[in-house]
């Protein structure tokens, strides 16, 4: 009863956090961060990636068609990266390393390397875990800037919004997502 409380009390918590966003801010989405943080580590080796343009909405431009896009916002954003989409990823990141320092979930010895599911159907070897994981998040990334955001953006905020393409996004995610864990894990 205890982890399906902690669960409960962790949704609950995330929409909350879903609908200040909305109403206070703005939609939350992380993905396009990426693309933002990879803006930034290009700027640092080439001084032609974003320049200043008077013309452009977010007064930056780029050479490069993404980060040019929507009157250089992204441009914009790789020149001034502290706003509230990147801190918030990186609060993300540091709001689970809090967690996990103030007893947040410990897994098991074992788990840490895989979950037990994965180490029925796959074996021990973290080697095979970590680069299928890896090539399973660049694969995610990509398909979340080819549909124009990721599914905290398309289904989380999508959905709160009353988006119907929200809506379409979480059917098409798990319509995709359960056949493929079937398929993966060979569970009926």
């Amino acid at each position: 009863m205890n982890g399906q409380l902690n669960w409960f009390k962790g949704g609950l918590l995330l929409g909350a956090a879903f609908l200040l966003a909305v109403a206070f801010v703005k939609p939350i989405g992380v993905s396009t961060q990426f693309v933002i943080a990879d803006g930034i580590v290009w700027n640092l080796f080439s001084d032609t990636v974003i320049q200043k343009d008077s013309e452009n909405k977010s007064g930056y431009s780029s050479p490069n068609a993404y980060l040019n896009k929507s009157g250089g916002k992204y441009a914009g954003s790789v020149a001034n990266p502290i706003n509230y989409s990147f801190v918030f990823v990186i609060a993300m990141v540091l709001g689970a390393l809090l967690s996990s320092r103030l007893g947040g979930p410990r897994p098991t010895v074992p788990d840490r390397t895989a979950p037990e599911v994965w180490r029925k159907r796959f074996g021990d070897n973290p080697t095979l875990r970590y680069v299928t994981v890896f090539f399973a998040g660049v694969l995610v990334l990509f398909g979340a800037r080819l549909a124009g955001g990721c599914t905290s953006g398309h289904m989380m905020s999508g959905m709160m919004q009353t988006s119907l393409s929200g809506y379409l996004f979480a059917a098409g995610a798990f319509a995709a997502a359960v056949p493929a864990a079937v398929l993966v894990y060979k569970r009926n």
